[in-house]
């Protein structure tokens, strides 16, 4: 399904084996349809970003009027986005097919840096009999 994804992480876990789709990424601990049949272990996906000295200039104009600060929504978005993908891209080089568990955390590293980490529960699911999963 997603064979031509490209690498996001600055370091391979194993062989690249994409085969974990995000509709098969869940805060849940267990999948609708589904039944773990192996647990591969914690994945994760950091990334660390800085802002951009533009942006906040922007930014700190726009506190002054008040509501939505959208260069900072834009690159907490993206950041985000990033470290999900990483942690997909980690579970599928360990062989997943799904994540359960995941969840996001962040840090402040230094005034200007923050490290987002995505993280969950690698697995290896398959459909349960008699179950319409494929059906729409």
């Amino acid at each position: 399904m997603s064979e031509n994804l490209s690498a996001k992480a600055p370091y391979q876990v194993s062989a690249p084996r994409y085969s974990v789709s995000h509709q098969m990424v869940t805060t849940a601990f267990e999948l609708p349809g589904f039944r773990i049949v192996q647990n591969l272990g914690v994945v994760r996906g950091i990334v660390v970003r800085s802002r951009n000295v533009f942006a906040n200039i922007g930014a700190s104009l726009q506190t002054l009027v008040g509501g939505n600060i959208t260069a900072w929504t834009t690159l907490c978005e993206q950041t985000r986005e990033d470290a999900f993908d990483i942690m997909i891209q980690h579970a599928s080089e360990l062989g997943a097919n799904a994540v359960i568990g995941a969840r996001y955390d962040a840090n402040e590293i230094a005034t200007t840096a923050t490290e987002i980490l995505a993280y969950g529960t690698a697995v290896i699911v398959e459909p349960l009999e008699g179950s319409n999963i494929y059906d729409s």
